[in-house]
């Protein structure tokens, strides 16, 4: 089973029948996840924040552009960073870069182009796009909302391992497997 939107808004409807509320959620940036949250404040997780930089990026970008803003985005690690200085961070390599976003590769007949720098391109657009997203966890300290999605992720390695070391089960088999770990916490 794959994570989307319609899952998701299946097992939060399942929870809350169950007298479950959510006060806050903590997304890995999957698309049509945050519209099923969006009457509670959401926070993307910055270690996956940085996975979709360096998937775009590599972690040794060879362009300087590409070298500046992996930093701004790693600076998402740092303790303390705010999300106006974040902003202002971004918003200053926007404007140094912006020309070099623009330019443009022709094809041989002179009239189809793409962008020349599509990768760094989409790094940028995810920053920008996940911004509002990223320092949730600050506008709503009350709440105590992690930063990162690290502790589930850690808390279902066994899971995952166990599943993993099982892979020629069959479909009910495996989810008899899960009910019963999941039932003994």
């Amino acid at each position: 089973m794959s994570e989307t939107a319609v899952v998701y808004r299946e097992a939060r409807h399942t929870l809350e029948k169950q007298g479950f509320t959510f006060q806050a959620i903590v997304l890995d940036g999957r698309k049509g996840i945050k519209a099923v949250f969006s009457d509670i404040p959401v926070q993307m997780c910055h270690f996956h924040q940085l996975q979709i930089i360096n998937r775009y990026l590599t972690r040794r970008p060879k362009l300087e552009a590409g070298r500046q803003l992996r930093l701004i985005a790693l600076d998402l690690s740092q303790k303390g960073i705010t999300e106006v200085f974040f902003t202002r961070l971004l918003h200053e390599w926007h404007e140094r870069w912006s020309e070099f976003l623009k330019e443009r590769t022709y094809h041989g007949d002179g009239k189809h182009w793409q962008y020349t720098h599509r990768r760094i391109r989409s790094a940028y657009r995810s920053l920008k796009v996940n911004l509002p997203y990223l320092f949730t966890f600050q506008t709503y300290p009350e709440l105590n909302i992690p930063n990162t999605t690290n502790s589930l992720d850690g808390s279902f390695s066994h899971l995952k391992d166990l599943l993993r070391i099982h892979r020629g089960q069959k479909r009910h088999r495996r989810w008899k497997v899960i009910q019963e770990v999941l039932a003994r916490r």
